[in-house]
């Protein structure tokens, strides 16, 4: 699943570690979510489409894996 994480913080202007501690979670998660090697809870999604203020959709693109 790829998202638009990266692109949110940086429009924000906050640094990971930011983020991380808005979320309650460490900056090693963030960046993996980042470089989409983690994809997140369905809590942690909500959440931080909640902080952006878009829908989880806008935030996490869902692409269909080939059989």
């Amino acid at each position: 699943m790829k998202n638009r994480l990266e692109e949110y913080r940086l429009a924000k202007g906050m640094k990971q570690e930011e983020l991380a501690a808005a979320m309650k979670v460490s900056r090693q998660t963030i960046s993996s979510l980042e470089n989409g090697r983690y994809n997140p809870s369905i809590l942690l999604a909500m959440k931080l489409a909640r902080y952006f203020e878009v829908t989880v959709e806008e935030m996490f693109i869902y692409e269909e894996e080939e059989p």
